[in-house]
């Protein structure tokens, strides 16, 4: 079970980070990765962490603003948003794999067999 929090309302420019915790079983092996969904718009690759040591990949839309990152201890994953803009307004929501793929394959929400229920963010301009 992955349960996402910590969304809210935030004017352009400012933060928030995201969080998801993991339950039920030990995620620290999963490829963990965050999507989101504007109202209307399809769910959209953000960013993917293969575990490991390898590091992070993100979406053009939001590379260089968004770090995510995992505390294994916790078995809980980030996602550090900065620099928001309006259009990064949406449904956010943690997925997690068993299976480590190539990431094209990552980038697609069909990959998953396990997501949390969504936390909205909303960026007022």
């Amino acid at each position: 079970q992955l349960q996402a929090s910590g969304g809210g309302l935030v004017q352009a420019g400012g933060s928030l980070r995201l969080s998801c915790l993991a339950s039920g079983r030990t995620f620290s092996t999963y490829v963990m990765a965050w999507f989101r969904q504007a109202p209307g718009k399809d769910r959209e690759f953000v960013a993917v962490l293969r575990g490991g040591s390898e590091g992070s990949r993100y979406s053009d839309s939001v590379k260089g603003r968004f770090t995510m990152s995992r505390d294994n201890a916790k078995n809980t994953v980030y996602l550090e948003m900065n620099s928001l803009k309006p259009e990064d307004t949406a449904a956010y929501y943690c997925a997690a794999s068993p299976t480590r793929k190539v990431y094209s394959v990552l980038a697609s929400p069909r990959t998953y067999d396990y997501w949390g229920q969504g936390t909205l963010v909303t960026v007022s301009s």
